[in-house]
């Protein structure tokens, strides 16, 4: 496997005023459009691992098909560091075409008010996302892609794997037998430079691209080092989150150019949140939470009744 060694071209100092920013086509020096392997020159440390065409058509496809409707009408403005937006209020960001499958560790506005509104104290901050409790058969179809990237995760990063399946072993709430809590879609999202926050630290992220049309640009990147990955329909990234990242702007060439990125993490809080928790307590908590919305629900009703 071909290895390649790279070094800093703008300082931590910089970068850090960067934050936010687009990733200027003349900042990449370099994009990998092969199997790579990709460190640090100075520490040694592994930055990427690229792997072409290791996903399969047909799991790609189910995918796409289960979950492409959903993440195309969550257009949503809660992407606040990876939009390109330094704005505090969240309705004035940009808005973006993006969902989350599995489970989260917040609670969204709209649910706190449902349950001030059903007169009940706010549950522990643990929650099925709207696909995975709205469409559990589309969810399910989700899952031979996911297994079949938490394989190659295990088979290409063990060390990193190890560790993050052992925490996921730990809790019930969790894409089943995998080390993933939670999976980003996005489409045709352009991210601005950011690190990820609230997953696993011990683990090593990941980016999968499913395609429909045709486009150029949208690369990932490591602007730091100048470099960036052009991940396309089968291929597989691995890659250090933590590092500063984003996108090169994306060029549709026809009208129906659609680049879905899929990102599998383990949400930390998710985690410590419901570690040796048995089955039973989790779905006491969900059906707690079901149940209150539904009251929430019933009681906007009877009062739009009396009106």
């Amino acid at each position: 496997m071909r290895k390649i060694y790279v070094s800093k071209i703008i300082s931590d100092e910089n970068m850090e005023k960067r934050a936010n920013a687009f990733v200027k086509s003349d900042e990449i020096s370099q994009i990998f459009t092969t199997n790579v392997d990709i460190y640090d020159a100075d520490t040694h440390k592994l930055l990427a691992k690229f792997r072409k065409k290791v996903l399969k058509p047909k799991e790609l496809q189910s995918f796409y098909d289960a979950t492409y409707e959903f993440t195309s009408k969550m257009v949503t403005t809660n992407r606040g560091n990876t939009t390109g937006s330094k704005k505090r209020n969240l309705r004035n960001n940009p808005k973006v075409k993006s969902a989350i499958l599995g489970y989260f560790d917040r609670w969204g506005a709209k649910e706190k008010m449902q349950f001030r509104k059903a007169g009940e104290p706010i549950p522990l901050e643990v929650r099925e996302t709207r696909f995975s409790a709205a469409h559990p058969d589309k969810f399910q179809k989700t899952l031979p892609l996911i297994k079949s990237i938490d394989k190659l995760y295990q088979k290409m990063l063990s060390k990193f794997y190890k560790k993050q399946r052992q925490k996921a072993n730990e809790t019930n709430f969790k894409i089943p037998e995998t080390s993933f809590t939670t999976i980003t879609t996005n489409i045709n999202f352009q991210t601005s430079i950011h690190k990820d926050s609230g997953d696993d630290e011990e683990g090593f992220g990941n980016l999968a691209v499913i395609e429909k049309g045709t486009y150029s640009g949208g690369e990932t990147c490591l602007p730091q080092y100048g470099i960036g990955i052009d991940v396309r329909q089968g291929d597989l990234l691995f890659m250090d989150v933590h590092e500063w990242h984003g996108n090169l702007p994306m060029a549709p060439k026809s009208k129906d150019a659609i680049r879905m990125s899929i990102v599998s993490y383990l949400r930390t809080k998710v985690w410590e949140r419901t570690r040796n928790k048995g089955k039973a307590f989790q779905k006491k908590h969900l059906d707690s939470i079901k149940a209150i919305k539904l009251k929430s629900q019933n009681r906007k009703k009877t009062q739009k009744n009396r009106r």
